[in-house]
């Protein structure tokens, strides 16, 4: 037993789970001794428990010695893993998951070392000071290499100074439905590689030929890459009414893509309308 770990049974189930869990998140490890699983699953928890620092309580019950305790909260396989919040089970997991999974389970019930240097980061970039953030996720991606807030964070930051390469590769591998940022964060990108090109030979362009799409969808780019969203939309939908199989629907699919970029709001529902009025 440690300071943030202990061994718990039904004599003392209810102060150290369910009354302790209304002060802080409880995860309770339902283990035997004959399980190989469970040896292997162990040290990860109990490394995690002294790592976070009492941010949560390792409670570590012997599902042979404790069957009522096991049967009570529907244990069918150990190991067996199950949060406690507000003396309640709150979330569980099965199986000897490696290490980085499990610090992804715990993160959703407390916030962990990484997490702290997040917030840290947060600070210096609302003070402006972008290297410093950089810094400190990069300190916190070394505590939790998998951690998508922080990779996120760093993104974002890299595109605020135009680093676009880079953000790409921070966002690589990270799905759409892994955090609302990421399809806003894409299509930021999207749009950055419009940079360069000349607004006013465009522009020249599309009066000459009003049917000169290509040149169209490069106004628009650069239109809402320079954050001029409505004049880039305007742009897009033009495209859609003209002709929607140029570049494979290119102007829906683009003007989709400023719409993850708004993320919400009354401009967002407007063009919404609009371009459904087109299509339907």
């Amino acid at each position: 037993m440690t300071e943030h770990a202990l061994d718990v049974g039904l004599a003392d189930f209810q102060q150290h789970v369910l009354d302790e869990s209304k002060q802080r998140p409880v995860l309770v490890d339902f283990w035997a001794p004959w399980c190989g699983p469970c040896k292997s699953l162990k040290p990860i928890l109990e490394k995690l428990a002294a790592e976070y620092g009492g941010k949560f309580l390792l409670a570590k019950v012997n599902s042979d010695d404790n069957q009522e305790l096991a049967a009570r909260y529907g244990v069918r396989g150990i190991p067996s893993v199950k949060a406690f919040l507000d003396g309640e089970p709150v979330d569980e997991f099965s199986g000897a998951l490696p290490e980085a999974e499990v610090r992804a389970f715990l993160d959703r019930l407390v916030p962990g070392p990484a997490d702290e240097l997040r917030a840290q980061a947060a600070e210096l970039r609302r003070a402006g000071d972008s290297s410093a953030a950089l810094q400190m996720l990069a300190d916190a991606s070394k505590i939790n290499p998998e951690h998508v807030g922080v990779r996120l964070d760093a993104a974002e930051i890299m595109l605020d100074l135009g680093e676009s390469d880079e953000a790409r590769r921070l966002m690589a591998g990270v799905p759409d439905d892994a955090d609302p940022r990421v399809p806003q964060l894409k299509a930021r990108l999207q749009f950055m590689g419009a940079a360069g090109e000349d607004e006013a030979a465009l522009a020249a362009r599309v009066a000459a030929d009003e049917n000169d799409l290509a040149a169209r969808l490069k106004l628009a780019n650069l239109l809402v890459a320079a954050g001029q969203y409505e004049a880039g939309m305007d742009q897009l939908l033009e495209i859609v009414r003209r002709d929607r199989s140029f570049g494979d629907d290119i102007g829906r699919k683009t003007l989709l893509s400023v719409f993850d970029l708004l993320g919400g709001g009354e401009l967002l529902s407007r063009y919404r309308r609009m371009l459904a009025s087109i299509l339907y």
